[in-house]
């Protein structure tokens, strides 16, 4: 996948901190000199809706808005499996909790990883959205890591840092040893 356009998701429920993650990947992106039109998508009920955020990144200027073909995509709730149908680039890589039985239905590549077992063993189901970020930049080379340590210092409550922090090296190393993605193709 190249740089010069890529579109992402982060998707799951509300409660779940994608939005700030979008924000917090945004942010990283913008620092490193990338054009970002960052989007995002809420039920109006406060925990288990459809939450998503989406970013649409260009080295050069943004022409549309929003997503078109995701390239990248994260998956913590069921809920937000369909969300992604007929959106998928062929070659789309979809990390996706593996507790999550319903998959894409498009032609992508699926990476299944613990990623609310993980959040749970760091301390709090509440940094899954930070684990899946770490997982995410270590699968895909999104930004450079100490780029995103860096603005997750700024973003997150001062309080919460120490965990965020280590729910993000967890998500890097989850990445990092996982197997490779599994080719699903949809006809």
């Amino acid at each position: 996948m190249s740089w010069e356009h890529r579109e992402l998701r982060l998707s799951g429920s509300g409660g779940q901190g994608l939005l700030l993650a979008g924000r917090i990947l945004a942010e990283a992106l913008v620092r490193e000199g990338q054009q970002v039109a960052w989007s995002t998508s809420y039920e109006p009920t406060s925990r288990g809706g459809l939450s998503r955020a989406d970013l649409v990144v260009s080295a050069g200027a943004v022409d549309y808005p929003l997503v078109t073909a995701l390239d990248l995509v994260v998956i913590l709730d069921s809920v937000a499996v369909s969300s992604t149908a007929g959106l998928l680039a062929p070659d789309a890589l979809v990390l996706i909790d593996e507790q999550i039985e319903e998959r894409p239905e498009d032609t992508c590549q699926i990476l299944p990883l613990p990623l609310v077992q993980t959040a749970r063993s760091v301390g709090s189901l509440r940094v899954t959205n930070i684990v899946a970020l770490g997982a995410l930049n270590e699968a895909a080379g999104t930004v450079a890591t100490d780029t995103l340590e860096a603005v997750i210092r700024q973003r997150v409550p001062a309080k919460f840092q120490q965990l965020n922090l280590a729910a993000f090296s967890a998500g890097v190393a989850l990445a990092g040893q996982a197997a490779k993605p599994v080719a699903v193709v949809n006809a």
